[in-house]
């Protein structure tokens, strides 16, 4: 994949803790931060896609929101346990 080098502004504070925790991680600045706005880019695209679903099927209903959110927190927690496919790669 190509990349190009670009200039941004952020604050000092953030800047000295994403020092730390790429050193931490053995990883770049930049792949943190790339992470960060490619993380940004889905969760985007996703809200998007869910809410061009809604308009088409309607509303989910309080049941269906709260069977969601326990599907995701047990996925959280798979993955932030190293079980999911993802979890320590770099």
């Amino acid at each position: 994949m190509a990349s190009k080098k670009v200039t941004i502004t952020l604050e000092e504070a953030l800047v000295e803790a994403m020092n730390v925790l790429a050193r931490e991680a053995g990883v770049p600045v930049s792949r943190l931060i790339a992470s960060a706005a490619e993380r940004e880019l889905r969760l985007r695209v996703g809200r998007a896609e869910f809410v061009a679903w809604q308009a088409e099927h309607g509303a989910l209903t309080p049941q269906e929101l709260a069977d969601a959110r326990a599907e995701m927190a047990t996925a959280d927690a798979e993955y932030l346990s190293g079980g999911g496919s993802e979890a320590g790669a770099a």
